[in-house]
């Protein structure tokens, strides 16, 4: 009962908005070119990073789309450039986010960039001469870029003044948008119900093995439409990679581990750890958070404390903590990262959301 009542002006709201783009009071921007739209209804932590590099390989894989030109647009979250900005290899995170910087280190040929306005970003990606004329004084830091033949958007499903033409929605395997609550005593930043404007669902970080009447279930909580499709992922690491050239492999080895993380939930991959290190130390952050002096001081201080231990981070803080000029060259030998994937239960699911997904784009 308390929960409704303090709940209620932001399910109002939320309602109120919805039914203004519903109806057509404002207007919605559709690309001129296929578009992909990766996102989920509650704050973070679903993985649409690790699933929009999924989706990258799914198309450089195929016949349709391998030989064309991809483009990733994120809003850049917590960065300190304005307006629109093409993502370079070697740039910071402080300038492009964390995960679109992420996103063009593995993907070095996809075209990657950062807007607030998704509108306008289409606008550059499908018309990269505007970029010059832009009334915004928009720029991007490079002189050319191809034009885009298909759009993903990181993180835009609850962004109603642009409609993708494929809604791809997440929701995490261990916090269910159906046992959860709008913010702020949960984490849905959006109506549950909103759920069923998707055109595919995928529930993320399940564990690796899932019966058939358990995905049923899932479907039947999720209430979900015929017309839907509904696919499982797990969250799987790879081989630790050092975070600077100066990496020595021979600390991969070691038996006792730091870890240090910014991201909203490092659970799966502490327990990953788990199963082959002893960790000694776990420094916590905000999520997305910028690495000070004081911070770095704080971790190399842990492996001062336990000078065999390896330095553990993830694929996402590796992107900021590069932006950092006060880490030591010891720290520099120890630090790693284990890198993320999202992967299908078996082949015949990855072929099967492979063939959805093309077929939605035609």
């Amino acid at each position: 009962m308390i929960d409704s009542i303090v709940l209620f002006p932001y399910w109002v709201t939320l309602k109120v908005r919805h039914l203004i783009y519903d109806k057509g009071i404002r207007k919605v921007y559709r690309p001129s070119v296929p578009s992909i739209c990766i996102g989920n209804i509650t704050v973070g932590g679903t993985g649409k990073t690790p699933h929009t590099e999924m989706i990258l390989r799914t198309l450089m894989e195929s016949e349709e789309w391998g030989g064309k030109n991809l483009a990733v647009l994120s809003r850049g979250y917590k960065r300190k450039s304005k307006g629109f900005q093409q993502v370079p290899a070697d740039g910071r995170a402080l300038d492009y986010g964390d995960e679109p910087l992420q996103i063009k280190k593995k993907f070095p040929m996809v075209t990657v960039a950062v807007d607030s306005s998704r509108v306008e970003g289409c606008g550059f990606l499908t018309d990269p001469a505007s970029v010059k004329t832009s009334k915004k004084g928009r720029r991007c830091i490079h002189k050319d870029f191809p034009k885009a033949d298909i759009i993903i958007f990181d993180d835009a499903f609850q962004h109603r003044a642009v409609r993708a033409g494929v809604n791809i929605v997440l929701v995490d395997y261990n916090r269910p948008i159906f046992k959860d609550y709008l913010m702020p005593l949960g984490r849905l930043r959006d109506l549950p119900k909103r759920i069923q404007a998707a055109d595919m669902v995928i529930v993320s970080k399940c564990p690796k093995y899932m019966d058939d009447e358990e995905k049923e279930s899932w479907k039947r909580k999720l209430n979900l439409k015929e017309s839907q499709e509904l696919f499982f992922t797990t969250i799987s690491y790879d081989t630790p990679c050092a975070v600077y050239p100066e990496g020595d492999p021979h600390y991969i080895y070691s038996q006792k581990l730091v870890l240090f993380s910014g991201i909203a939930n490092d659970t799966p991959l502490e327990r990953q750890l788990s199963n082959t290190y002893q960790i000694v130390k776990h420094l916590n952050f905000p999520d997305h958070h910028k690495f000070s002096r004081a911070d770095i001081l704080s971790i190399r201080n842990a492996a001062d404390s336990f000078p065999t231990a390896v330095i553990m981070t993830t694929e996402k803080d590796c992107q900021r903590v590069h932006d950092s000029k006060a880490v030591p060259e010891s720290l520099k030998s120890r630090l790693f990262y284990m890198p993320i994937k999202a992967d299908f239960h078996s082949q015949e699911e990855k072929e099967r959301f492979t063939s959805v997904l093309l077929s939605h784009l035609k």
